[in-house]
């Protein structure tokens, strides 16, 4: 298990630092110190080594165990952005998601698996009586993700993620009054510095 989390965390380095194409298999060899037969051991191929970065970017992430509502969710996002500039294999993951095409991996789980994630936060804070009446916990889940998806690769490409907490914030200020109750709005904080990675 050491050698194969080993070898996930150098893949994901690399991927994150050259992009899949540039990301030779003895680049990842020599960053991870393990030899090609043990790599065979554990994943076939570069694809595989994708595929397991793509599908297991979370893993080393604390998210909350059970739903609490909008504040939770907010703070979740925030929380993500952070990891976003600190977490290798959660950047490299997020990364692989949005160039899936290059990689060759064509795999959507991973987007519903936040949409799954977001609608349970959306839904928990329905039955609160935290939205407005026409919101549909599904339907807003997809754009969160999406707007989420946008927002951190323009964040990407621009500063690195830098500048994502921020922008975070920001996009959460034009959601929110769409799907929150006044009296829900009145209370929420949206603090970029919340979900903040401690140095």
């Amino acid at each position: 298990m050491r050698t194969r989390e080993a070898l996930l965390l150098a893949a994901a380095e690399v991927f994150d630092e050259f992009g899949y194409p540039a990301a030779s298999v003895s680049k990842i060899l020599a960053r991870a110190g393990i030899t090609q037969g043990a790599m065979y051991f554990h994943f076939k191929s570069k694809e595989d080594l994708g595929r397991a970065v793509l599908l297991e970017q979370a893993s080393m992430l604390e998210l909350p165990a059970t739903p609490a509502g909008l504040q939770q969710l907010i703070d979740m996002t925030l929380y993500l952005a952070h990891e976003l500039q600190h977490n290798v294999l959660f950047s490299a993951g997020v990364k692989l998601a949005v160039e899936q095409s290059e990689a060759g991996l064509g795999d959507f789980s991973v987007y519903q698996d936040w949409m799954d994630r977001f609608r349970a936060e959306l839904d928990h804070g329905d039955t609160r009586g935290e939205l407005l009446p026409q919101v549909d916990t599904a339907e807003f889940a997809r754009v969160l993700v999406a707007s989420y998806t946008g927002t951190q690769l323009m964040s990407r490409l621009e500063s690195r993620h830098r500048d994502l907490p921020r922008h975070i914030a920001v996009l959460w200020s034009y959601l929110l009054p769409g799907i929150a109750t006044p009296a829900t709005l009145a209370r929420l904080v949206v603090d970029p510095k919340r979900g903040e990675v401690p140095a």
